[in-house]
């Protein structure tokens, strides 16, 4: 099969290259997908779970990608379910070999039924973008309605899903990010605006909670924002600052079958409605790495038809 890999991790986005795999080995659970949409992210190249198992060996040349949509093609021993045909979608392992490739191996409990009006390339945005941003404002900060909260990068992955999934509950959403971004992120919902390159962080005022996936300097001004009692949510680095009277969470987003199953209810619905960016062929990879995010929503890579 082809897939994307890398071998150096000091090589960068420069290190990924086409290669020709071995078809993948279903263990004991797990499912072999053919992939059809795959999404990454793109720092997940510093990650140490690129570059070793769980027991700390070695396991390059690895795959790259955690996010999947595609169709059922093996069962491995035990495995139930699921059917060989099945569409499916979801997340991959970290410590193991991941999307960017025309066949991976997944653990059947961390994929769910896809329904066959749902896009591959809209249900590859989900996995990631989709359960981070559910996590963040109702497991971690229990956002509720009539409480403020402020979602950075509101036109990106997280982001703008994070917006919707907000204003739905009735709460107050104020979006930031690029200039750019503002008229994707009030249209998404956010009833207000943020500029990071030109406005104050101040002006905002207080606001119960923080959704944030830039960290730095973004991150510790806006723990001064958070009023008594409220949360601070973050994706980025474990925040130095905790807010004053309240929490700062720092989380990696989990699995959960159920969840995917609601959120592509959600889109099914009109509900919910991911934001596909640019949608790159998997020979185009590396060169989609190296843009990082430049347009709104997330990008994914298609894989096959």
């Amino acid at each position: 099969m082809r897939a994307i890999t890398v071998r150096d991790r000091d090589a960068g986005v420069q290190g990924l290259t086409l290669t020709d795999m071995p078809y993948p080995h279903a263990a004991e659970n797990d499912v072999i997908v053919r992939v059809h949409a795959a999404g990454f992210t793109p720092g997940e190249l510093d990650w140490p779970t690129t570059w070793t198992d769980r027991a700390g060996r070695d396991r390059t040349p690895t795959i790259p990608g955690h996010e999947l949509s595609g169709v059922v093609a093996d069962l491995g021993y035990g495995t139930t379910g699921l059917t060989v045909g099945q569409r499916v979608f979801g997340l991959t392992d970290w410590a193991r070999d991941g999307s960017l490739a025309e066949y991976t191996a997944v653990e059947a409990r961390n994929l769910a039924p896809l329904a066959a009006d749902v896009d591959h390339t809209v249900a590859a945005t989900l996995p990631i973008s989709g359960l981070t941003a559910w996590q963040g404002l109702f497991d971690h900060a229990h956002l509720t309605a009539g409480q403020t909260v402020l979602v950075h990068g509101a036109a990106g992955g997280v982001g703008s899903i994070a917006v919707q999934l907000a204003r739905e509950v009735g709460a107050r959403v104020i979006g930031t990010g690029r200039a750019a971004d503002r008229d994707v992120a009030l249209s998404l919902g956010a009833q207000a605006f943020a500029d990071l390159d030109a406005d104050d962080l101040r002006q905002i005022g207080e606001v119960d909670v923080v959704l944030d996936v830039i960290g730095g300097d973004i991150l510790r001004r806006s723990t001064e924002l958070v009023r008594p009692g409220g949360t601070v949510v973050t994706i980025a680095a474990p925040p130095e600052v905790q807010p004053r009277d309240g929490r700062a969470v720092f989380f990696v987003v989990e699995p959960d079958r159920a969840r995917l199953v609601d959120l592509a209810e959600r889109v099914r619905t009109g509900r919910l409605r991911p934001i596909v960016g640019a949608v790159r062929p998997l020979d185009e990879t590396a060169s989609a790495f190296a843009r990082r995010q430049r347009t709104a929503g997330k990008t994914i890579i298609k894989i096959a038809d």
